[in-house]
């Protein structure tokens, strides 16, 4: 995997960007950060960088995808935030388009995956209705087994089961991916002894898609999470260099710290130039978002600090929101996504040689004709003093995707030191949650009041 931030550099931009000496000056600070980093690693608090080496939980995940997993032709996976997006990357990324359409031929026998990820009741209930309850495993992923939208949804579906099946039956379709100690899954899995699986303690919602929470839903559809783990280790041991300029996920995260407090540029846009790395930048929006968009500092400071994260796909946004990054404010870096080799190709056929604006086409591919567009709207972006970076993949497949995520969790967490912001929690996530628990008549909570004296309503 190859990191370009040539068009990141003044030197590229015509006075625009950043200096090398931004760089240089930022790398003593950056062995400090990878110091602490490494320090909260050994202590056991970044859970994440261990993920790669759970043999055990790696072989429970074998040992059901391979064995009950294969009895249901279609998986369910309930969950929100980090138990949904990563699962949907993955899919996205390493399966072939539109995998639920296939023929259980076409897809090798492997089940269809649908993740539940939202709580729109226009969506839930039709879903519903048309699947075949008899043969679709629901794997209910929440870490504290408290989260109103995953358990919402189970509620709704163990209804549905208990009117199907008895209590084997039901117990059959179930899934718990959670707590290995506490919580309202783990204590209804214990009593009801249902399937299970663990969240390590110590990993975070948006840092666990390298755990049962993507791998389990990955396995059962095929995906080689043997694989995915070896290229995620492969990065990790990249990034135990504490030299800045040859630690990728540190060169990331710097570039982005300095765009934004250096520069002005607040919003990160990722845009991948493949379909298949869309929702791996929609991913990456909650990764990067929930961890350092924070109003305390470590030490207590009021900061109120964070860039926002926006995705974009080439070369469908070039038609959308390229102007607004071209023209608009330079309040933006752009860091495109692309395999060097695109895999599967199609050409364009030579046709209309009488029409100069459309025979150009002819005798090449779709694969080189977006590659030149990711070119030419980096090139175009750089002329207009825009900065932008390359992230390029050797290809999509597994070892190349879990060095990606591994590399962006990691990015994160040195942003997180640079920021002096706690990149673990979410205070605002949870203010948010407690008034919906009010809202809603949870045992405990106050419901909030909402006042209507200020507010102003066009009807």
């Amino acid at each position: 995997m190859k990191l370009d931030y040539t068009n990141m550099l003044s030197t590229a931009l015509d006075g625009r960007g950043i200096r090398e000496a931004d760089i240089d000056g930022l790398a003593a600070r950056f062995g400090e950060v990878h110091e602490d980093v490494e320090r909260r690693r050994a202590s056991g608090e970044y859970g994440f960088f261990g993920l790669p080496y759970e043999r055990d939980t790696i072989a429970e995940i074998r040992k059901f995808a391979e064995g009950v997993g294969q009895s249901f032709d279609t998986i369910v996976v309930l969950g929100i935030g980090g138990s949904a997006l990563g699962t949907l990357a993955l899919q996205q990324a390493l399966k072939p388009p539109h995998w639920n359409e296939l023929t259980d031929e076409q897809r090798d026998y492997f089940p269809r995956l649908y993740v539940l990820d939202n709580i729109d009741p226009t969506t839930i209930g039709p879903f519903l209705d048309r699947i075949d309850l008899s043969r679709t495993l629901f794997n209910v992923v929440s870490k504290s087994g408290a989260t109103a939208e995953t358990m919402a949804q189970y509620l709704i579906v163990r209804e549905r089961l208990q009117q199907q099946f008895d209590t084997d039956g039901l117990r059959g379709h179930l899934l718990f991916t959670t707590d290995p100690q506490k919580g309202v899954l783990r204590e209804i899995a214990t009593a009801e002894n249902i399937a299970s699986l663990p969240v390590p303690p110590n990993v975070g919602g948006r840092f666990s898609v390298l755990s049962a929470v993507g791998l389990l839903p990955a396995a059962l559809i095929g995906i080689d999470v043997d694989r995915l783990l070896a290229g995620a280790a492969a990065m990790d041991e990249r990034c135990r260099n504490g030299d800045l300029r040859n630690n990728p996920a540190g060169m990331f995260a710097a570039l982005q710290f300095l765009a934004h407090t250096r520069a002005g540029a607040n919003i990160h846009v990722m845009m991948p130039y493949s379909d298949r790395l869309y929702l791996t930048a929609d991913w990456f929006r909650q990764l990067w978002a929930e961890s350092l968009g924070k109003r305390k500092s470590r030490d207590g400071r009021d900061v109120f600090t964070g860039p926002t994260p926006v995705k974009a796909l080439g070369a469908t946004d070039q038609h959308s929101q390229v102007q607004l990054y071209i023209e608009g404010p330079f309040d933006k870096t752009i860091a495109f996504l692309t395999p060097a080799a695109v895999g599967l190709d199609v050409p364009i056929p030579a046709i209309h040689s009488e029409l100069p604006s459309v025979s150009y086409l002819g005798g090449h591919t779709l694969g080189e004709l977006i590659d030149a567009e990711r070119i030419a709207t980096a090139d175009a972006l750089a002329r207009s003093g825009r900065m932008n970076m390359t992230i390029e993949l050797p290809r999509i497949d597994e070892h190349a995707i879990g060095q990606l995520m591994m590399m962006l969790e990691i990015a994160t967490v040195y942003a997180g030191g640079f920021y002096d912001v706690d990149p673990l929690d979410q205070p605002g996530v949870e203010l948010a949650k407690q008034l919906t628990y009010g809202l809603m008549g949870r045992a405990g909570y106050a419901a909030p009041e909402i006042t209507t004296a200020s507010r102003r309503i066009l009807e």
